[in-house]
């Protein structure tokens, strides 16, 4: 299996480029918290969580804020992530080495996208 991220086929084929913090290397200034959550949960719950928190020795909150985090940064990439089989990835990295000549219906569909772009408010 091949995985590769959607980023990256991004920057490949259309040149863009949009970084992450984490991806620059920048972490947000905890200082700069400003935005809440607010939510329940039920006893069991919260004594598992102060439980944790309390093992590797962090306050409730930022135990609470650096494991939502990382839950959703594993939620976006298993979301950003294609996975390939073999001949796939092959198909794929072919294509962008050696792109086939674009037929008349892809033509088409790039001179439409290119006098829309040049006409916005279809006048």
């Amino acid at each position: 299996m091949t995985y590769i991220d959607r980023q990256f086929v991004n920057q490949l084929l259309y040149g863009k480029t949009s970084m992450t913090r984490r991806q620059t290397g920048s972490a947000p200034d905890p200082a700069a918290r400003v935005e809440r959550l607010g939510f329940r949960v039920d006893e069991h719950t919260k004594d598992l969580i102060e439980r944790a928190a309390c093992l590797e020795r962090r306050k409730l909150t930022d135990y609470c804020v650096a494991a939502l985090a990382e839950a959703a940064r594993r939620t976006i990439a298993e979301h950003e992530t294609l996975t390939l089989s073999e001949n796939d990835r092959k198909a794929f990295f072919d294509a962008l080495i050696d792109p086939p000549e674009p037929n008349e219906r892809l033509k088409r569909a790039a001179a439409e996208h290119k006098r829309q772009l040049a006409n916005p408010a279809g006048e």
